[in-house]
């Protein structure tokens, strides 16, 4: 499907709307109503087309910015772009597509995870913790984990909830990826209780970092075991 035209995208996103794939979206923030396996469909058989993907996310429609985001080349934005694309995200589903499929696939990833994480905005310091919280699971060399520690400890308890939860993330990676500093993150994850209440459904993990931790490095250390 080479050139296609965004008018006919957007008719066909339009004929994917399902009431009840939009009540279940909106519980979670995000307004639209497409299923995200037909999502994903749909750009699988339009394949990548850079040109169609900034169409589609200028229309500032949430499904076709998620399908945008699905189609495009990650390494064809500049930080610039990056930067506004991330304060124009307004749903946290597109939030999270955005770091997942495009930031983090993209040459100017590092940069902009420092400048986000600095950045008075909580959705946009939020997105640079998430991303360091991948770089402590993936590429630890040169963080300051000590530093990262000492500064979720002094701001996570009173940040917004987006900052919150990526900083809390942040704190259970360093604690299940690096055993020189998992006492420390369990104490301060068990002295500011951050997310001690989440309600948890059976079978998964709650977010709370010490029982976080524990039952991620328990699975470790059984999967080492075998």
């Amino acid at each position: 499907m080479a050139g296609t035209a965004v008018a006919e995208v957007m008719a066909e996103l339009a004929g994917l709307e399902d009431p009840k794939a939009r009540a279940v979206n909106e519980r979670h923030g995000d307004d639209h109503g497409v299923n995200l396996g037909r999502l994903r469909a749909l750009a699988k058989r339009l394949k990548t087309q850079q040109e169609l993907a900034r169409e589609l996310w200028a229309t500032d429609d949430t499904a076709a910015r998620l399908l945008a985001l699905l189609i495009c080349r990650p390494k064809a934005y500049s930080r610039d772009e990056l930067d506004t694309m991330l304060r124009e995200a307004r749903t946290p589903k597109v939030h999270d597509w955005l770091l997942t499929y495009v930031v983090k696939k993209n040459p100017h990833a590092e940069e902009v995870r420092l400048a986000w994480s600095a950045d008075p905005d909580p959705a946009v310091a939020g997105a640079g913790w998430t991303l360091t919280a991948e770089r402590v699971t993936k590429r630890p060399e040169g963080l300051d984990l000590t530093g990262l520690l000492d500064e979720i400890e002094a701001r996570m308890k009173d940040a917004p909830d987006r900052l919150q939860w990526a900083m809390n993330t942040c704190l259970a990676q360093i604690g299940i990826a690096h055993a020189e500093h998992r006492a420390r993150a369990r104490a301060i994850g068990e002295r500011l209780g951050v997310l001690k209440d989440y309600p948890t459904s059976p079978g998964c993990t709650s977010p709370y970092a010490p029982v976080w931790i524990d039952e991620m490095v328990r699975r470790r250390q059984q999967g080492a075991g075998r």
